[in-house]
């Protein structure tokens, strides 16, 4: 009866369990999800991924989004310099005040109308003056007195050398609106190749929340770029307009020249007694 007794017991215990491990494989969560670790060593806990991404690290101000691009703020910051440097050089350059100044032409054509000033006179006064539209006058004096032909090629190609003054460094923000965005999307491939390799090497693999912080991180160089390339554009469309606009007065102005000083006008216009030019 003892022997009989102790299989009995035996077995009852056997079953018992076989029910608890039934039990606890029926509540064990399923594959994909990640099993909390409860009451184990501090050594045997996850660690989280130091470049892993998590949802509260996407950037909420600018603040946080200059500190988020982390090294990728260099290239960056270097282009908004340069792109503030020679916009700002550009706009004071380009002053209508500087390039084409309203009271030097307006005296210097009254002169050249009425002839009432001497070529030598008139070098003099545009050497003085020292504008860009002074400097093509002068190439045009220079011819003064041979036909208008001469005259006018003369002026050509000194205005070719002061446009190219005019648009110089204009390259420059165009290079900068034009490499900006590249370099963002050079950065959002980047952030995205090291934030799939976060993810793949974790402990919360698959995990939607990491994933999309990891992207929204990754596209912070584009935003960067766009933000960098779109004013930069901008002002050198604006400065191209402004440029255009001003060889076509100084172009203007010459032709005024050409009329005035060549030998077909000093022919058909009887000059006055010779003056000093005030």
């Amino acid at each position: 009866m003892e022997f009989t007794h102790r299989r009995v017991t035996g077995l009852l215990a056997l079953c018992g369990a076989l029910l608890l491990f039934v039990a606890q494989v029926q509540a064990q969560p399923e594959a994909d999800e990640p099993v909390p670790v409860q009451n184990a060593p501090a050594a045997a806990q996850p660690q989280p991924e130091d470049d892993l991404p998590t949802g509260n690290v996407i950037p909420t101000n600018p603040s946080e989004a200059v500190a988020a691009l982390n090294w990728w703020g260099i290239p960056f910051g270097i282009a908004t310099i340069i792109c503030l440097w020679f916009s700002t050089e550009r706009l004071v350059v380009l002053r209508k005040a500087r390039v084409i100044p309203k009271p030097f032409v307006e005296r210097f054509l009254h002169h050249l109308r009425e002839g009432t000033i001497e070529p030598e006179e008139a070098i003099e006064l545009c050497e003085e003056n020292g504008s860009p539209v002074a400097r093509i006058f002068a190439h045009g004096v220079r011819k003064w007195g041979k036909p208008s032909v001469e005259v006018e090629q003369a002026i050509i190609d000194g205005g070719e050398r002061q446009v190219s003054e005019l648009r110089k460094h204009l390259r420059v923000l165009n290079g900068v609106a034009t490499v900006s965005p590249l370099i963002g999307l050079l950065g959002t491939v980047w952030g995205m190749i090291e934030a799939f390799n976060g993810i793949a090497s974790s402990a919360a693999m698959g995990s939607p929340e990491k994933l999309a912080a990891g992207i929204a991180l990754a596209l912070l160089t584009t935003a960067a770029g766009l933000m960098i390339a779109i004013p930069s554009l901008i002002i050198y469309m604006y400065l191209s307009g402004r440029v255009d606009r001003l060889v076509m007065d100084m172009d203007r102005l010459a032709q005024e020249v050409v009329y005035s000083i060549s030998a077909e006008a000093l022919h058909e216009r009887p000059r006055p007694g010779k003056s000093k030019a005030s």
